[in-house]
């Protein structure tokens, strides 16, 4: 890649005249030795089961195996359709879609990790509702994919993107990042300004700790995907409008960096801190082990 921090993605888009989908399709296609085309469809491919993931979300029947979660995006969906949203419609049915895929993910459906299976829902989330929303074509689409893609690369390459090594910060935060990111490309902003997009967003969710209830996707995993996605075309929005990161993105992400590893290892995928040890937590983990040994 000829970059490894988003300043430096930045900079080749301007000295290339180039989109940020465009500078990591040639990347990417440069790395792997295979032609953009296929770099192309394999994202296109990847893009509809994202699509396939957020229709299953909302009309089959999602409930987890451990019974702890499941159609709550059909629930938002259905709120929809009968009053009038405190969010607004389009922020509240990119929560629904993300929700969807995240319970999908959840009732062991397939799903596109992005980053991680943890945060599956957001990118889809945003993009699918933004597609019905605009009118865009599949293909302006996968650009976005390709443009979440280069800015997840720097943080996994300069941060976390597991919450077992940063807290959920890592996996929530990342892909916020990488939605309000591709999101101001998709809407015709600058490079500058998707860069502006992912510091707001993730200085937004410093400090985020990873702790699933029972050591399952679940509790609070799904809820945070579906915050996350109107987190994210909040940044967006910031950016577009002109709104800078004072703290350049790239030093936004090194203290994720700094802030992940100085986490207590219980508040990172371990259950054994946070919303997990709360007396409702131990005691749903209780009953989880007890029908698994029956």
């Amino acid at each position: 890649m000829r970059f490894r921090t988003l300043k430096q993605l930045a900079e080749v888009c301007a000295a290339e005249g180039l989109t940020i989908a465009e500078v990591m399709l040639a990347d990417q296609s440069h790395e792997s030795g295979k032609p953009p085309e296929y770099v192309f469809e394999k994202m296109r491919a990847y893009y509809q089961i994202m699509k396939e993931a957020v229709a299953k979300g909302l009309t089959e029947d999602t409930t987890s195996r451990s019974g702890l979660t499941g159609k709550d995006a059909q629930r938002v969906a259905s709120y929809l359709t009968t009053t009038e949203a405190s969010l607004g419609e389009e922020a509240c049915k990119a929560m629904a879609y993300a929700l969807a895929v995240s319970e999908v993910n959840a009732s062991m459906g397939r799903i596109i990790a992005t980053p991680t299976a943890g945060s599956c829902g957001i990118i889809p989330g945003v993009f699918i509702s933004s597609q019905q929303r605009f009118g865009w074509e599949d293909d302006h689409l996968v650009k976005g994919l390709l443009c979440a893609g280069a800015i997840g690369y720097v943080i996994a390459n300069n941060s976390f993107v597991s919450g077992a090594e940063g807290g959920c910060q890592a996996e929530v935060g990342s892909a916020i990042g990488m939605a309000a990111g591709a999101l101001v490309e998709l809407r015709g902003g600058t490079p500058e300004q998707a860069m502006h997009a992912v510091g707001l967003a993730l200085k937004n969710t410093l400090g985020l700790i990873c702790d699933p209830v029972g050591g399952l996707v679940e509790i609070p995993c799904i809820v945070r995907n579906g915050f996350g996605a109107v987190n994210a075309m909040a940044a967006a929005d910031m950016a577009l409008a002109g709104v800078r990161s004072v703290i350049p993105s790239d030093e936004v992400v090194q203290v994720m960096y700094e802030v992940g590893t100085a986490m207590p290892e219980k508040h990172r995928e371990t259950a054994k801190g946070g919303l997990a040890q709360t007396p409702t937590g131990r005691k749903i983990m209780k009953e989880l082990n007890l029908n698994r040994k029956q």
